[in-house]
């Protein structure tokens, strides 16, 4: 069983950068899908972008293409989520989460979590 740890949140005015890590422990990535996802107050919980461990296959929600970007350090078992030009619409908890051999979009979809960072983008 996987566990997750997110780190890396904090507060940035917009324009900003950030990077956020996920840690698994218990168990390293294999044939997982390692997702990104953020929750606003008052909002459902949102993909924001995914990759596939095993191919490396990179998926993104249209609201953050070109912004963000997910990368992974192997020998860590991390998974990293660049944000840059970041927005006060960014403002979010963010998550990261694993199911077996495909990503999808929906949270429900996931059984693993980390739990959670908070990102704060200032204007």
């Amino acid at each position: 069983q996987v566990q997750l740890v997110e780190s890396g949140g904090g507060l940035v005015q917009a324009g900003g950068s950030l990077r956020l890590s996920c840690v698994a422990s218990g168990r390293t990535f294999s044939n997982h899908a390692v997702a990104w996802f953020r929750q606003a107050p008052g909002k459902e919980r949102e993909f924001v972008g995914a990759l596939l461990w095993s191919s490396g296959r990179l998926s993104y929600a249209d609201s953050v293409k070109g912004r963000f970007t997910i990368s992974r350090d192997n020998a860590r078992s991390t998974v990293y989520l660049q944000m840059n030009s970041l927005e006060p619409e960014d403002t979010a908890v963010y998550y990261c989460a694993v199911r077996n051999y495909y990503y999808s979009q929906s949270h429900y979809d996931y059984g693993t979590w980390g739990q959670g960072t908070q990102v704060t983008v200032s204007s």
